[in-house]
């Protein structure tokens, strides 16, 4: 079982597609059929969920986290896959769009992944639920940009999260870091050291996520003291 982890995450390290795996690796098929079932049942997210609080308690912070950002990432799609598939006008990029809810050390706690047609406020709302689930009674505060400043913040409201709009002054120009919130740019970021992320190959959503919570699963073990226990 060790070798079929350790080659999932060479297959997010290098990118390489299943069928190209190497004999050094379990067959293919052993390999992609624990992935596909560690995905569908939730073990990434558990796995995700309970390296984070270590980390953190590692740093001497609470399990759960008070204050939360959220970020969009447009990101191209495999030109073979039409499931899910949208413009970002804005960004001009044809494929899907990820949300990423991160603490504000940059741990990704929750993602989704949609086409990138929807609008970054609306899409979010269907996060609302596993971010509380996530957070616990902790979480008092989550930071956006404007367009999460809508539905997104107005359903937040009715469990007693504040929503605060975190952008840069409208008279700066260029890169300008936003307090606090620039940590969710810095997560997006580290998903190129991660070719299998740089952009979306997969069929479906779903995987595309697991694929992110893989990510942060690796950085976060990285992190694991030598010897440490989880």
């Amino acid at each position: 079982m060790r070798q079929i982890v350790n080659a999932i995450l060479w297959l997010l390290r290098s990118g390489c597609q299943w069928r190209n795996l190497t004999d050094h690796w379990p067959h293919w098929q052993a390999v992609y059929y624990y992935f596909d079932r560690w995905k569908t049942d939730g073990t990434f997210e558990k796995i995700n969920w309970v390296l984070n609080k270590l980390d953190r308690e590692r740093v001497g912070k609470k399990s759960y986290p008070s204050l939360l950002c959220i970020d969009s990432q447009s990101v191209k799609l495999n030109p073979m896959i039409c499931e899910h598939r949208g413009t970002d006008p804005h960004k001009r990029i044809n494929g899907r769009k990820r949300q990423l809810v991160v603490d504000t050390q940059g741990r990704l706690w929750v993602a989704q992944v949609h086409t990138a047609t929807d609008g970054d406020g609306p899409a979010a709302v269907a996060m609302i639920k596993t971010i509380l689930w996530v957070a616990g009674d902790r979480l008092e505060k989550v930071l956006g940009d404007q367009a999460y400043n809508g539905v997104f913040a107005s359903e937040l409201a009715k469990w007693s999260i504040d929503f605060k709009k975190a952008t840069r002054p409208e008279s700066s120009r260029g890169f300008v870091p936003v307090a606090k919130r620039w940590v969710v740019e810095r997560t997006i970021a580290w998903t190129n050291y991660f070719r299998r992320v740089v952009k979306d190959y997969e069929y479906t959503i779903s995987s595309s996520v697991s694929w992110l919570y893989l990510a942060n699963i690796q950085l976060m073990l990285q992190r694991v003291p030598k010897g440490g226990q989880i």
